[in-house]
């Protein structure tokens, strides 16, 4: 495809996006792609950055445009996103050279309005405080009292493209073992900062359809995620509940450091997520795993109350911390998808808890960056059941290397540790 025809395909998948706001933009993107099979891989490379180089910027670009006085619209909002990124005029112009397939020249009124942004960085000083941060408003004063001096710079971080994070699994070999197999396809990895168990690749790679994957020595999972399965610290030979298992990934992570010895059970509230699993786990050579789907009056865990050793709780929450990941995701979240998850939060706790045997212990884990679904439900939680207790991070933690947080809790973020934002707090449970 030539430049232009990439930029007017990154102006239609952008329009659809628009046009399914409370819809994830990589569903709309796969499913693009999937009904234009004509488009190779390096063009869908390029239509995806420049898509996703809109998306992140969403809310700056359209405050230059109305800066300029232009309407915002897919078509307008790439032409901006190149200008910001330091494209003249004149070679927007040669982009947007109509034709077949690409965009239709810009008109006279387009020119003229985006020589406002032309030679200008996307941020500028005059923006509101959230636009620059590209969050929602009412986010802003939840992100201040979290980072305080920090909040900017942690929002920046989370305007990179995140790298693809690998798993390897160790019941199929080791991370030497896995770099070399990943080598034979072409793709470089290298060791995580923090995981024993992770791989990083820069960039975007089709890793899923090559042997290292099908054959299940590797798996794709963010290194924040793996310390939390980490954090577990699941011994062979115990029980333990996933409570919140979804498609598997840290039940997959938390069986491996059982070396598939013991017994887990994976719960989710959702069939499709726990057979999504199985694949998965077979894949992995997992077999320890028992799934359970949760219903409404549901006696299983009053059945097996006080009967497992560890119990990890990865809560649904507002996913604030993967929006390196899902920017679209910054867009619709609400005020009140924050207020409606904090009581189903405290009520999965709350459920999840009578699991926990005496001297066993709980894992309450999410994604977000956000107080409010995380220390703020511990404590909560805490004042609820007071035989429950923290136990630090300092000492919870199962490597010999230096934890990776201050405080006693394990509070990952884009900037500080390179990975997604994460929160895990472990709880044990005292006689009582």
């Amino acid at each position: 495809m030539t430049p232009p025809a990439r930029f007017a395909a990154a102006i239609e998948l952008l329009a659809s996006i628009e046009a399914a706001p409370r819809k994830p933009a990589d569903a709309i993107a796969n499913a693009f792609f999937r009904d234009r099979r004509f488009i190779g891989s390096g063009d869908r490379r390029a239509i995806s950055t420049r898509t996703w180089a809109v998306i992140r910027g969403r809310r700056r670009l359209a405050w230059w445009l109305e800066r300029a006085k232009m309407p915002v619209n897919p078509r307008l909002l790439v032409a901006a996103s190149l200008l910001t990124e330091g494209w003249t005029l004149e070679g927007v112009d040669q982009g947007f050279a109509g034709g077949q397939f690409g965009p239709t020249h810009l008109s006279t009124a387009e020119e003229t309005g985006l020589q406002v942004i032309e030679g200008n960085a996307l941020t500028h000083p005059e923006m509101p405080q959230a636009t620059a941060l590209e969050v929602p408003d009412w986010l802003v004063p939840l992100l201040s009292a979290k980072f305080g001096e920090q909040t900017a710079a942690e929002m920046a971080a989370m305007d990179s493209e995140a790298p693809l994070d690998l798993r390897v699994n160790m019941l199929k070999g080791d991370r030497a073992q896995a770099q070399g197999a990943l080598r034979s396809e072409g793709i470089e990895a290298e060791l995580t900062n923090l995981s024993p168990w992770g791989l990083r690749i820069a960039g975007r790679r089709a890793v899923t359809t090559g042997v290292a994957f099908q054959s299940g020595l590797v798996e794709v999972q963010d290194e924040g995620s793996q310390l939390i399965a980490l954090l577990v610290d699941a011994k062979p030979g115990m029980r333990v509940v996933d409570y919140c298992a979804g498609a598997g990934g840290k039940t997959l992570a938390i069986a491996m450091g059982m070396e598939n010895r013991g017994h887990i059970v994976a719960c989710d509230v959702h069939d499709k997520r726990l057979e999504g699993a199985v694949k998965r786990l077979r894949r992995a050579g997992v077999h320890n795993v028992e799934q359970h789907l949760l219903t409404e009056g549901d006696k299983w865990g009053k059945r097996r109350a006080g009967g497992f050793d560890r119990v990890l709780v990865d809560a649904p929450c507002t996913g604030t911390g993967t929006w390196r990941r899902n920017p679209d995701a910054r867009q619709r979240l609400r005020a009140v998808d924050l207020e409606e998850l904090r009581p189903k939060q405290a009520g999965i706790l709350r459920d999840a808890a009578k699991l926990v045997r005496v001297g066993g212990r709980l894992v309450y884990a999410t994604c977000s960056l956000l107080a409010e679904e995380n220390e703020m439900q511990v404590s909560a939680f805490l004042d609820e059941r007071p035989e429950f207790a923290v136990v630090p991070l300092a000492e919870a933690w199962p490597l010999p290397t230096p934890v990776p947080c201050e405080g006693p809790y394990l509070s990952l973020t884009p900037r500080m540790h390179g990975t997604d934002g994460f929160f895990a707090a472990v709880l044990e449970r005292k006689a009582g």
